[in-house]
């Protein structure tokens, strides 16, 4: 029985820190296509004829509209992530609780 215990608080805490390193590997992701992006526009190195000169614009301008349009919703994620980080800890922390209360018994002398 002690062991089914153990088992599902480490698959609990698995799940929160899988979800966190989750989330910030996304932003870091996204972050490094676009510094990458950037710097080889910057270096001309994406084309340099118009034709090229205008897709290589365009691409800029997506990737700048796509990072505008997670940036928007990543404090809804870190809101989310928040919660179920805080609710994970509190539930680790009551089946702790429970858990050293189970062998305790009811005694209050004073």
């Amino acid at each position: 029985m002690k062991s089914l215990m153990e088992s599902k608080s480490k698959k609990g805490a698995g799940l929160i820190t899988g979800l966190v390193f989750g989330v910030v590997g996304l932003v870091v992701g996204v972050i490094i296509a676009f510094v990458i992006i950037n710097t080889l526009v910057d270096a001309n190195l994406l084309g340099t004829a118009t034709t090229s000169a205008n897709a290589t614009n365009n691409l800029v301008g997506n990737f700048t509209t796509g990072i505008n349009s997670v940036s928007t919703k990543i404090p809804t994620i870190l809101l989310i992530a928040a919660v179920v980080l805080i609710l994970g800890v509190l539930l680790i922390l009551w089946g702790m609780y429970k858990r050293m209360n189970m062998g305790g018994g009811g005694s209050s002398e004073l």
